[in-house]
């Protein structure tokens, strides 16, 4: 008895599974099955019909080459290299493993601003003079503005491979971060801040200045020389606006170089660079918006 009833409980569950009278797979028959299967392929077959097309429409109101959305862009970043640890360039000018890593930055960077005859294809002469935005180059198809490494002089590394470093003379590059669309309104010379009323002045030109933190430590700064597109301390506006990667694919921001002629020695200088336009403004929260510290530490030994 106990041996049939354990057959008939097993014969239980196996006749579920497969049930050989009725044909039957765990409790339906083949074209059942077969329903089943075609009623969800058409219903997944619709809701991811459904999701694909409303990705798609979602896409044509997205423009390919700019963000939709630039409301909340801020103004650009204003950076510098070589890039400083903790915002601190330390190094002793007869010791050249202290600042071979600052000569490795600036020569990777400068390296993509030496132009052959082939890359000046995808360039165009745009002078080496400032001038206004747009005449050059207003719209996104035309090729963007070649700018010379030459231009930024000692600083450029093509006469001092040590930009300056080995004299205890050590040159920095600034850029403005890309933004599309961006093209920074300079002051006027009347309305322009105090800071840099005094200095050349230039409608087309996106001016720098970088000053000593304290003004109690102003002349241990020492003289400060700027090297530039013309001559100009600052940023050339025919290099603006940016259109992006795929229209631009081999844009070049123009560079700014600054060489700090002498700064006292063994004193850690804090230094304050900024880029000056009407559309550039600072914010204490984040402290490279149009700005940036730095502080720089020249050591005898």
């Amino acid at each position: 008895m106990a041996r049939e009833k354990a057959k008939g409980s097993d014969g239980g569950w196996k006749k579920f599974i497969w049930n050989s009278e009725k044909r039957e797979f765990l409790g339906r028959t083949g074209s059942s099955w077969f329903k089943i299967f075609l009623f969800y392929l058409i219903f997944y077959g619709c809701l991811a019909g459904i999701f694909i097309g409303t990705i798609q429409v979602m896409l044509l109101t997205v423009p390919d080459n700019e963000p939709k959305y630039q409301d909340r862009v801020a103004p650009p970043g204003l950076t510098h290299v070589p890039v400083a640890v903790k915002t601190e360039i330390s190094f002793t000018p007869s010791d050249i493993k202290s600042y071979e890593h600052y000569i490795s930055n600036l020569n990777e960077l400068l390296d993509m601003y030496n132009i052959t005859d082939e890359k000046k294809k995808s360039y165009r002469d745009c002078g080496e003079f400032p001038q206004p935005s747009g005449v050059i180059g207003d719209r996104p198809e035309t090729l963007p503005c070649l700018f010379n490494r030459a231009w930024l002089r000692n600083c450029s590394g093509l006469n001092d491979p040590t930009y300056g470093f080995a004299e205890g003379k050590p040159c920095m590059i600034i850029r403005l971060n890309r933004v599309i669309k961006f093209v920074p309104k300079p002051y006027q010379n009347s309305s322009a801040p105090k800071e840099i009323q005094d200095d050349k002045f230039n409608e087309n030109i996106v001016p720098v200045k970088c000053i000593a933190r304290r003004e109690e430590e102003a002349d241990n700064l020492g003289p400060v020389e700027f090297y530039g597109l013309g001559g100009y301390a600052g940023f050339p506006l025919q290099y603006y606006p940016y259109y992006g990667k795929q229209l631009h694919a081999n844009y070049l921001q123009p560079l700014l170089a600054v060489q700090f002629i002498n700064i006292t020695r063994n004193m850690e200088m804090r230094i304050e660079c900024k880029a000056y336009a009407e559309n550039i403004r600072y914010s204490e929260k984040d402290r490279f918006q149009g700005r940036f510290d730095v502080k720089i530490e020249i050591k005898n030994s």
